[in-house]
């Protein structure tokens, strides 16, 4: 679902490789359908991959798997081995972070953060899905894009609503141009098909996946799909198949908004540290009343009120973060002092900086059709923002492009479960980028799915963050295949603590960042793109 933009790894971790794609005659049909030709592994250019003795090459597919003997293109691939004996070898386990559009390169490193040494028995597998970060090509449109002090979010005039429909408008135009061809061939079922040709490349039977946020109905369309060649799934941040892709933007900006009132209830309870007042409601409107000041003058002429709602986003998504998101609040509110701000929202303009963003849209622009009708958006975000203001219509805007994107919308696979086997679903009950209604629903489509609940909780694809009641159930099922009892009913059917919110201190707000945190460490979780 909507990612955040945030600073990751993706230029560190990438393939030095030459650009464009690759000939016809480069690689062999060599069976009905597509077999690809082996992966030539080599040193990987990430210095976090290289320690931990990973390999990395890449995969060769078609752009066109309709075409098998056409262009090919290059998907950026990374394995770490598994260190158990042969007897204990599960076999290989791919992994995506979610997006669409995130890099899953460095996402082979997931497996050592598995309680028990669990994570030891299988080959854990990271890819950059195609256009996306080190695989080759890879879109990019318009970095400049999401700059600074742009039009205000809410179209409170109609030269705003014009001046953000042209805005969209050419960013899609944009990416038609840079993408070309290519953008006709970034489906979902694209992305499921290249899996297909991984694990085939892989030379295995059966695949495991690991997959956050839309990495989950990435695997939801691959058990669809091939069920007899599914293993064992865990899937966290769970996406409803039904709501794809402008019902589930609407979904998320109603919870969003609830969890935002979360947070500012956790700033009141350290108004000693933090001086934003005493009460969430003081504090909501501390954060409102600033981000209105900020249309006439923007804090040091960058962060203006789009910016401003974009830093806070983070804090609906995950409790990650909190205490930097609150200094930065505190610094400008306190002390008009926007540095802090600055590192929360950076300069934008890095060479491929928006390929996550233009990847995002050219999978959902594409996957399925979107409303054309600029009324119906009218209508359903200024009814959703009269009660929700919160991210409504920032995220209209983010999904504006779908609006007027130039490749061929296809028609979502109908999500089928009933011949797949068990499978761990994993979410936290406010979730907002994912709410939860949508795990529900998807432990209806399994059967033989068991869902496990952070009960509370408003952290997005939060597991394997040191909460032990869910990662020991995932130790368990990645080692054994064990998983709680379903139970009867619309229902989760085990439930443990969400991921907990911090506890600042006055001494530590501001060194937060630097420290690890239980489980999988923050900055490991943003090197590796898991959100």
């Amino acid at each position: 679902m909507r990612r955040i933009l945030a600073a990751t790894l993706a230029a560190s971790v990438g393939l030095l490789i030459g650009a464009g794609v690759i000939p016809a005659s480069a690689s062999a049909h060599r069976e009905p359908g597509y077999t690809p030709p082996p992966i030539d592994w080599g040193k990987c250019a990430s210095a976090g991959l290289n320690a931990r003795g990973a390999e990395c090459g890449f995969l060769v597919v078609p752009l066109d798997y309709a075409k098998p003997k056409g262009t090919k293109i290059k998907l950026a691939v990374s394995r770490i081995k598994h260190t158990s004996s042969a007897a204990q070898y599960q076999g290989v386990m791919l992994t995506n972070p979610g997006g669409p559009g995130g890099s899953g390169l460095t996402l082979s490193v997931l497996g050592e953060y598995v309680p028990d040494n669990a994570g030891s028995y299988f080959d854990w597998i990271g890819f950059d899905p195609r256009g996306v970060g080190s695989s080759v090509p890879a879109l990019t449109c318009d970095v400049n894009y999401a700059g600074y002090n742009r039009p205000f979010y809410v179209p409170v005039t109609k030269q705003l609503e014009k001046t953000w429909l042209a805005k969209a408008k050419g960013y899609s135009k944009a990416c038609d141009k840079a993408g070309g061809e290519l953008l006709d061939h970034v489906k979902t079922t694209d992305t499921v098909a290249d899996m297909e040709s991984l694990r085939k490349a892989l030379g295995q039977k059966q695949i495991n996946y690991y997959g956050f946020s839309y990495g989950t109905y990435l695997g939801q369309v691959y058990a669809t799909l091939h069920p007899d060649k599914v293993r064992k799934f865990v899937w966290d941040g769970v996406v409803n198949p039904d709501r794809v892709w402008y019902d589930a933007n609407l979904d998320q900006d109603i919870q969003f908004d609830k969890n935002m009132d979360v947070y500012f209830a956790w700033v009141a309870k350290y108004d000693s540290i933090y001086h934003l007042g005493k009460t969430a409601k003081v504090v909501k409107q501390k954060y409102y009343s600033t981000l209105y000041s900020l249309i006439k003058k923007p804090a040091a002429g960058k962060i203006g009120p789009d910016e401003w709602n974009d830093i806070f986003v983070s804090a609906g998504y995950y409790v990650f973060g909190w205490e930097q998101t609150t200094e930065a609040f505190a610094a400008w509110v306190n002390d008009k002092d926007p540095s802090l701000l600055l590192e929360q929202y950076p300069e934008p303009g890095a060479a491929g900086s928006d390929n996550g963003y233009a990847m995002y849209l050219a999978v959902q622009c594409s996957d399925v059709k979107w409303p054309t009708n600029w009324s119906k958006w009218q209508r359903d975000n200024w009814r959703i923002h009269a009660k929700y203001p919160f991210m409504a219509w920032n995220n209209a805007w983010y999904n504006a492009p779908c609006i007027t994107w130039g490749a061929k919308p296809g028609t979502p696979v109908e999500i089928k479960g009933k011949k797949a086997p068990e499978i761990l679903l994993i979410a936290e009950t406010n979730d907002a980028a994912t709410p939860y209604s949508g795990a529900l629903r998807v432990r209806q489509l399994f059967p033989k799915s068991v869902l496990v609940e952070g009960v509370g909780g408003t952290t997005h694809s939060g597991s394997l963050n040191g909460v032990a009641c869910t990662d020991d159930i995932i130790a368990d099922y990645l080692a054994t295949g064990e998983l709680p009892d379903r139970v009867r009913g619309n229902r989760s059917d085990a439930q443990c603590d969400p991921v907990p919110q911090p506890v600042p201190s006055a001494g530590s707000a501001s060194t937060f960042s630097k420290k690890a945190e239980a489980g999988l460490p923050a900055d490991v979780r943003a090197e590796i793109g898991v959100r």
